[in-house]
């Protein structure tokens, strides 16, 4: 059969009236279940470490609070663990997140074990990344692997497609405060519109949801909490101004240039890490912690304030922004901004909620300057900084008002401007990876055959894309 004769892919419309669609919604109503109190039980555990590693174990060897030197430890052993688990498991512990956050496709069953390890390590023993990305892609191999023994076999490529969005949705559906967040997230990053998009997103959406359900009912049972990012209780918040708007523009295009910079650093201590990851990797992880001890001792304020994703850090900056000055604020973003690339190179995990925390800090910044409120500032850092990591401008602008509640209608003309300027000069600004050599002007590296899937993938579409 020649391309020409190639079948035509279905309809999404005969697709969404058809009974086996309906079939679909069941199965996305019975996997939703088992994969959110899978996610619930990584999220829980995740927790525990993080626990164990700054709390317990310090405390368990005589100190009453951990010293100031102590979070090389944890990241050194974050460092062999991700070693270990890159060169040696099937997966290499998943994709690398310096690419940026992409949605769709599934891993293999054999690299969902990978995934988990590298995760658990990295998030759970401070490295700056955080939980999105391990989330969907264990969620969507669950999913998948749910979907092959209920047909005793491998099923259509379509169906395994919208299975894995699935038990994505599931996973990931409450993380950011909301399931419509994490849809809205997969959903731009996907690229999918109409009714393509549609037939998709109802299966998801109903996995998601009964995932949502689960997590409260996994809350009230287990205590662990939901894992929600959304911030209550926030200081008041002034009415966007002409001057704020102003502010806006100008930190719009300060983070495009702040993200360009992060990726282009780590996108060059990638390849010094997949060289040799099993001795590099404990290399970045310590660089990582001695930025957070330099941060605590020159600001007398928490190491684990540059450690993390921010997830919890978010909340207290965003209440009490008066507990950091200008030194502090502008110290923090310079360790933490090195650290996510030192992260983003060496490590797994996800990109987006380091870059909303790097984000908020700038905009908390910002405000000490007349004609915006600390609130707003944030939330114009956290929609610019995501934005140019992402490349998504209407998840950027969602997330980054959906977590502030009521606040966040108020300031969302001001994270409008915000996203849009710094998306823009993100699509200006040159591609930050390392050039590729022409042929003939450098033999291939033999590390080559330990890249990263990720770094494998991007090469297979951009030869694909040259062909066509």
């Amino acid at each position: 059969m020649t391309a020409g004769d190639a079948p035509a892919p279905p309809d999404p419309l005969t697709v969404l009236r058809s009974r086996r669609y309906l079939g679909l919604l069941a199965l996305a109503a019975v996997i939703g279940i088992p994969i959110s109190a899978i996610a619930y039980g990584f999220l829980a555990l995740v927790g525990l470490v993080q626990d164990w590693a700054y709390t317990g174990l310090p405390a368990g060897l005589g100190f009453t609070t951990p010293p100031l030197w102590w979070p090389l430890l944890p990241l050194a052993l974050a460092g062999a663990l991700v070693g270990l688990t890159v060169r040696y498991l099937p997966g290499h512990g998943g994709e690398s997140p310096a690419d940026g956050f992409h949605a769709g496709g599934f891993p293999t069953p054999a690299a969902l074990g990978g995934i988990a390890v590298a995760a658990v390590a990295s998030i759970g023993l401070g490295v700056v990344v955080g939980p999105e990305a391990p989330l969907i892609a264990i969620g969507g191999g669950l999913a998948v692997i749910s979907l092959r023994l209920a047909r005793r076999g491998a099923a259509p490529a379509a169906v395994a497609s919208v299975v894995a969005a699935t038990g994505s949705f599931a996973a990931v559906s409450t993380l950011f405060g909301s399931p419509l967040a994490g849809a809205f997230l997969m959903m731009e990053a996907a690229g999918l519109g109409g009714a393509t998009a549609t037939m998709v997103l109802v299966p998801g959406l109903l996995g998601s949801g009964i995932g949502s359900l689960v997590f409260l009912g996994l809350d009230s049972w287990t205590g662990f909490g939901t894992f929600s990012l959304a911030v209550t209780g926030l200081p008041h918040v002034d009415s966007p101004t002409l001057r704020g708007l102003a502010w806006a523009l100008v930190a719009g295009i300060v983070s495009a240039g702040l993200c360009f910079a992060i990726r282009w650093l780590a996108l060059r201590v990638r390849p010094v890490v997949v060289r040799g990851p099993v001795l590099v990797t404990p290399l970045v992880g310590l660089a990582i912690g001695g930025l957070a001890v330099v941060y605590a001792a020159a600001t007398g304020h928490l190491a684990t304030d540059v450690l993390f994703s921010g997830q919890d850090a978010l909340g207290p900056l965003l209440k009490d922004p008066a507990a950091y000055g200008l030194g502090a604020l502008l110290l923090l973003i310079v360790c933490k901004g090195l650290a996510y690339a030192g992260a983003l190179g060496g490590f797994r995990g996800g990109p987006t909620f380091p870059a909303m925390y790097i984000g908020a800090v700038g905009g908390t910044a910002l405000a000490l300057l007349p004609g915006l409120d600390p609130v707003s500032g944030a939330a114009i850092g956290m929609g610019a900084m995501t934005v140019g990591m992402l490349r998504l401008p209407m998840t950027s602008v969602l997330l980054a008002t959906l977590f502030l509640g009521s606040a966040g209608i108020t300031v969302m003309p001001l994270v409008i401007v915000a996203v849009v300027a710094s998306y823009v000069a993100t699509l200006r600004l040159p591609d930050p990876a390392p050039r590729s050599p022409s042929p003939g002007e450098d033999a291939p590296d033999p590390a080559d055959e330990h890249r990263d899937p990720s770094e494998q993938e991007r090469g297979r579409r951009d030869h694909d894309r040259a062909e066509s």
